[in-house]
C-alpha cells in the first residue's frame, strides 16, 4: 500500500507545537476590519492552539501523513 499523502490544505493552516498541540490562526481578519475595534483586530493576530481533542487527532493525522 502507498504512503498517504499530507494534506496540503491542511499543511498550511496547521502547525504542531514541540509538546505536540496543534496550533491555528484565528480566523475574521480578513476583510470589513473598520468595524472591529484594535484590541479584536490585535487580538486576532495571536496564534491560538486547536482546543479539541478529537480535533486534534484529525487534523494530525492530515499533517503527520
Amino acid at each position: 500500500m502507498p504512503k498517504m499523502k499530507t494534506h496540503s490544505g491542511a499543511k498550511k493552516r496547521f502547525s504542531v507545537t514541540g509538546s505536540g498541540k496543534v496550533r491555528r490562526l484565528k480566523a475574521y481578519k480578513s476583510h470589513i476590519l473598520t468595524k472591529k475595534t484594535s484590541k479584536r483586530k490585535r487580538n486576532l493576530r495571536r496564534p491560538t492552539i486547536v482546543a479539541t481533542n478529537g480535533e486534534v487527532k484529525r487534523i494530525k493525522r492530515l499533517i503527520l501523513a
